[in-house]
């Protein structure tokens, strides 16, 4: 039920809203280059890789040494404009069609996250992962590692259609008020170098 109301939605949404994908699109070509859609691959279900889709919101700004510039030197105000409002994100509706992703679920993180996680935050991929989550909508980038893990557990262990349909409203609210989008005092997110705590339990 749940991956027919995943592939149904993500298909109405990528056909109602392409001409605004298309000028999204034409924007970051003129304002970043190329390539428009940033690649990345991500574990998903079981830890299963996958190649994850975004709208590119940086530069390729390199140092003398052909080494890529901080993040916070490559991300313009276009690029932050785009993560503000998670217009980034929309090229994830192509994983939830291809079955890569669900709407709702623990948020795929990078491949060399995977031997750092405990036994329990491991839990987190017994679920297809997804565009939003109830991290994502109980704090998103504001929250610790330690924090998100802990939420992304719970999901596991708590989710259902009603709880999804929740997340799902939550998140169109998150995104108009432009809640939670970095750490503090960081660009973007800080890298994840494993815990020592099991992380459990919920909210």
């Amino acid at each position: 039920m749940k991956r027919a109301f995943d592939f149904t939605v993500a298909l109405l949404i990528l056909v109602s809203l392409a001409p605004i994908f298309v000028i999204i699109a034409l924007l970051i070509k003129f304002k970043l280059g190329s390539p428009i859609i940033f690649r990345q691959e991500r574990p998903g279900l079981n830890g299963k890789c996958f190649y994850l889709y975004k709208f590119r919101t940086m530069t390729n700004e390199r140092d003398e040494s052909g080494q890529l510039l901080p993040d916070y030197l490559r991300l313009t105000p276009f690029g932050n404009f785009l993560r503000k409002f998670s217009l980034d994100e929309y090229p994830q509706l192509w994983n939830v069609i291809r079955g890569d992703l669900s709407l709702v679920g623990p948020r795929p993180l990078l491949v060399e996250y995977l031997p750092l996680y405990t036994k329990e935050q491991a839990i987190r991929h017994n679920v297809r992962p997804g565009i939003t989550g109830w991290a994502q909508v109980n704090g998103r980038n504001a929250l610790t590692w330690d924090e998100k893990f802990k939420l992304d557990v719970w999901y596991v262990r708590n989710q259902s259609i009603a709880l999804d349909l929740k997340i799902l409203l939550l998140t169109v609210y998150k995104v108009v008020i432009a809640d939670g989008i970095n750490q503090q005092g960081s660009a973007t997110v800080d890298t994840f170098k494993g815990t020592k705590s099991s992380v459990g339990g919920g909210k």
